[in-house]
């Protein structure tokens, strides 16, 4: 079974528990928690990128020199 096949299950399986107009607006809020998660990943992807800019390049880690 790929992975359409089992997509396509647990849709079905929802249509027959929820219903049409509530698995319609759980689908609605899982897609805007997927669309507020990629934006917190790509903000955190740019900070760190900007952190890791403005990081010494002198191959040296503050505070690990022992």
């Amino acid at each position: 079974m790929g992975i359409g096949a089992e997509i396509l299950f647990v849709l079905m399986l929802g249509l027959l528990i929820l219903g049409p107009r509530q698995l319609h607006a759980l689908l609605g809020q899982v897609a805007r928690a997927k669309a507020q998660f990629e934006q917190a990943s790509r903000g955190l992807k740019s900070q760190l990128a900007a952190e890791l800019d403005t990081a010494p390049q002198d191959g040296k880690s503050e505070g690990l020199d022992k």
